[in-house]
């Protein structure tokens, strides 16, 4: 499972993310959205898996994003083009 989480990172396009349960669905059960959480907080490659661009179904950031916290990741979504309003984006406009 945890390669098939790491796969569909490598698929969102720059200036989109993604929601935990989007995820979930694409392994075949929305209910796993914790269990992609947890993935994602062991990513060993932050460069190759993009995990930065995962949010949860509100647009709100990880406050325990895994490289550097939630600062970081409002940085990296930033630099992607994507903004970034109360650690929170629209998932209208940047979901994928």
């Amino acid at each position: 499972m945890k390669e098939k989480v790491y796969e569909f990172l490598t698929t969102i396009p720059k200036g989109k993310v993604v929601t935990y349960g989007r995820i979930a669905e694409y392994l075949g059960d929305k209910r796993l959205s914790r269990v992609v959480g947890n993935i994602l907080h062991n990513n060993p490659d932050e460069e190759k898996y993009p995990c930065y661009k995962v949010v949860d179904r509100n647009g709100n950031l990880s406050k325990h994003f895994a490289f550097g916290g939630i600062e970081k990741q409002k940085e990296k979504l930033e630099n992607d083009g994507i903004e970034v309003n109360g650690y929170k984006v629209d998932l209208n406009k940047y979901g994928m």
